[in-house]
């Protein structure tokens, strides 16, 4: 077996998928594993200006915002688009939110040492 092209690379199929049962709102969710991009979005929201210290707000809508950039449709699209509706799901059961991100961390491979370090902690 030889080595990869860069065309097999970047159209392999390579994000994971679970669906995920959330009594809390009356059925399941689709939680997708972050791109790369993506994940340095979301990790950047906690940092400061700097780029290297944690922005005083720490976990503040962590779970929220998690969630928010992992619910997607059956066709792989978000769901939650606006920081507003980000901020509303952030409203919801910490408990369905929890259950979400507990998925959302495993598939994007975040570990508890970068959650804390997110967090300044």
């Amino acid at each position: 077996m030889g080595y990869l092209s860069a065309e097999q690379i970047l159209t392999a199929d390579d994000l994971k998928y679970e669906d995920v049962d959330v009594p809390e709102w009356g059925g399941t969710v689709r939680v997708r594993e972050m791109p790369g991009t993506e994940r340095d979005k979301f990790e950047s929201a906690f940092l400061g200006k700097d780029g290297a210290s944690v922005r005083m707000e720490g976990l503040e809508g962590f779970r929220a915002r998690l969630a928010a950039a992992t619910i997607v449709d059956e066709h792989g699209k978000p769901l939650f688009r606006s920081v507003a509706e980000a901020k509303r799901l952030g409203e919801k059961s910490a408990t369905a939110l929890q259950r979400v991100c507990d998925v959302a961390t495993r598939l994007s491979r975040m570990s508890e040492a970068d959650v804390k370090e997110l967090a300044g902690n």
